[in-house]
């Protein structure tokens, strides 16, 4: 049937952005932090209890992001093609499974394959839930809507390494794959009794037609200009994450429970910073709230260049990291929903997009910018800089675009009205 139909739309309800499907958009989107922060900190009792090496510890984070990559690229298409529900269920089962099978892996080959799956469901499920928030919101709506999301989604980053140093202090590191399993397991009902089908337009087109669409949202500029900046914003993020341990640490002489705590607190002020810009849409434009996060990003990139020229003294590192992460709750959230917005007809291939390029961007930065480990941090700032100019120049790109477009459309609203000659 569907290949005698190519292209065709098939029309359903709309259904209603309640309570219930925004919070298990939230928790479906916090897994994916979870499920790497509170791994980390068992590294080297993976590596003792696997007998692995430090690096192959490391190959298991790197296939969680090309699974994440990978299923946020695939499975944003394939729920416009099927809908919404189904697959984001099926997804949630199969994470659950990975879940379980990173639990009790007995070898480190056996820990980067299940690593792989578990990357690629939770990605999977990730983009059908940004998706479905597409789905039943538009304009000032949709911005709030994203920036709850994130905002709410970003106390994963400050419970997870809380969590996982629990799970290490009274337990075994495995126990934190069995919470995400058991995590996994809740949204899988959540989404059964509480998650309807969204999507009001299914393309039956074939593969083709889809990659043809993934074409279609690129050659959007708006689109494209937004992808950019929320691209470099987590390029940005993860920068400090690679590096922020052996700065505070060897560098400065701060002890695990210390940076945890640090760690903790400028993730406080990311979720708060994104929690102010959802509570501004409507009100401000989000373009001027892009753009304040940019400079002010910009400003603590210098700060933590001048300090790592300088050995990186605490109160720069402290201050600096504060700063940088803060900013980042004022670009992503709002570079994401303005970019899904511009492509409201292929919301799925949108987010699978931003989802793609954010993983990449975090596989590809991670280790470029530890490339100085605990001697010097002039990389990780140098990167900052250069992700935060790309940006500000993507964000004036895009402006021109939008103005360029404004003053043609109403040059032929004004050609119209205009009388015609006798």
């Amino acid at each position: 049937m569907d290949g005698a139909f190519p292209g065709a739309v098939i029309r359903s309800r709309q259904a209603a952005l309640t309570t219930t499907v925004l919070g298990t958009v939230v928790l479906i989107t916090a897994i994916a932090p979870l499920a790497t922060d509170m791994y980390v900190p068992a590294f080297p009792l993976v590596a003792r209890d696997l007998d692995a090496n430090a690096t192959e510890v490391q190959l298991t984070l790197t296939t969680f992001f090309v699974g994440m990559a990978l299923g946020q690229l695939f499975g944003g298409p394939f729920s416009d093609r099927v809908g919404r529900r189904r697959p984001l269920l099926v997804s949630l089962l199969v994470l659950t499974a990975a879940s379980v099978l990173c639990g009790v892996s007995p070898a480190i080959g056996v820990m980067m394959f299940a690593r792989l799956i578990q990357g690629f469901s939770g990605g999977w499920a990730m983009v059908i839930a940004r998706s479905i928030v597409v789905d039943l919101t538009s304009g000032p709506r949709l911005v709030r809507a994203m920036n709850l999301v994130a905002g709410v989604a970003g106390v994963a980053p400050i419970v997870g390494p809380l969590l996982g140093a629990m799970i290490l202090q009274f337990s075994h590191w495995r126990v934190s794959f069995w919470v995400v399993a058991g995590l996994a397991a809740v949204m899988v009902i959540a989404v059964a009794v509480g998650v309807p089908e969204t999507l009001a337009a299914r393309h039956l087109g074939s593969l083709t037609e889809l990659v043809a669409s993934a074409g279609q949202v690129l050659r959007e500029r708006v689109f494209t200009g937004y992808l950019v900046v929320f691209a470099f914003s987590m390029g940005t993020i993860f920068a400090y994450v690679a590096t922020s341990s052996f700065v505070l640490q060897p560098m400065n002489g701060l002890s695990p429970v210390a940076y945890s705590v640090d760690f903790a607190f400028n993730a406080v002020g990311l979720t708060i910073a994104t929690l102010i810009a959802g509570r501004l849409a409507g009100r401000v434009p989000t373009q001027r709230v892009i753009s304040v996060g940019l400079l002010t990003t910009g400003i603590a990139g210098v700060l933590l260049f001048v300090g790592a020229l300088f050995g990186m003294p605490l109160v720069i590192a402290l201050i600096g990291f504060f700063v940088l992460m803060t900013a980042q709750g004022l670009i992503g959230p709002n570079a994401g929903a303005l970019a899904s917005g511009a492509v409201p007809e292929h919301p799925g291939t949108g987010s699978a997009l931003l989802g793609f390029l954010q993983w990449c961007m975090a596989g590809v930065i991670a280790p470029i910018a530890g490339l100085g480990g605990e001697h010097t941090a002039v990389p990780m700032a140098s990167i900052v800089l250069v992700l935060t100019a790309l940006s500000a120049l993507a964000i004036l790109q895009t402006t021109a675009r939008a103005a360029r477009a404004w003053a043609l459309a109403a040059a032929r609203v004004g050609a119209g009205r205009r009388p015609s000659r006798r």
